[in-house]
């Protein structure tokens, strides 16, 4: 079954999303972009707070939306980011001729990173294909473009299930984002990613307005709804990161 991430910029909106079924928690700042980053202290009280309350979800954080040169300053930033306790550390990866060396250096951080593949202009095969090569915690596909609409009006069915089994046959989770919609579901279950991250389904406006609590319900409530997919032989998934 798909499992439901959903992105949150404080503590209040981190446990509403807890108690309201997220099963991934997801640290980041609509208002400063695709992947806006957090404050430090801001993810480190949320952190906290989930872990006091008892919440063992898997967290991630996004480190910004940070162009890959200089490198220096984008590892600086997943350390800085890791340290703050979470689970997984989000990286934006556009289509960009640095990529390849960014994804060679950011499998040797000492955290569990996820790259973000940015989808607005469509997918490097070859930078695909390295990220499958390393011992990533897993992939992501989203869009930067909030605006333009959705990531299945900048990538089709068949290319989003390319991307799918390419990660699912390196032992990685696979993910999808982008602007998706509650009127996105069925086709999200078509595909089954093993996530898929919401913002703006959930929230007051647009994705940077407040969570809103009953649009997390009625999300929840769709995604169980949808028929799932029959089951697959699969490669094995990696191992969902225990906080």
């Amino acid at each position: 079954m798909t499992r439901l991430l959903v992105s949150v910029r404080n503590v209040d909106e981190a446990l509403a999303a807890a108690s309201g079924g997220a099963d991934f928690i997801d640290l980041k700042e609509p208002r400063a972009g695709a992947l806006g980053g957090l404050p430090l202290a801001t993810i480190r009280a949320v952190v906290a707070a989930l872990r006091g309350q008892g919440c063992r979800l898997p967290v991630s954080a996004t480190i910004g939306d940070l162009p890959l040169d200089p490198l220096a300053a984008v590892l600086d930033q997943v350390r800085a980011v890791a340290a703050c306790g979470v689970d997984l550390v989000k990286v934006g990866i556009p289509r960009d001729a640095r990529a390849p060396g960014a994804l060679r250096a950011l499998v040797q951080c000492d955290a569990a990173i996820v790259p973000v593949f940015i989808a607005d202009a469509g997918l490097e095969p070859a930078h695909l294909r390295l990220a499958c090569q390393l011992a990533f915690a897993g992939l992501m596909v989203d869009t930067f473009d909030k605006a333009a609409g959705s990531l299945f009006d900048v990538m089709d069915e068949p290319a989003l299930a390319d991307f799918l089994a390419q990660v699912r046959a390196a032992g990685m989770l696979a993910g999808l984002a982008g602007a998706l919609r509650l009127s996105d579901l069925p086709r999200v279950q078509a595909l089954a990613p093993d996530f898929a991250g919401f913002r703006s389904a959930v929230c007051v406006g647009d994705r940077g307005g407040a969570l809103n609590p009953a649009r997390l319900h009625a999300l929840v409530q769709a995604l169980q709804d949808v028929p799932q997919p029959a089951p697959q032989s699969a490669p094995q998934r990696a191992a969902q990161p225990q906080a």
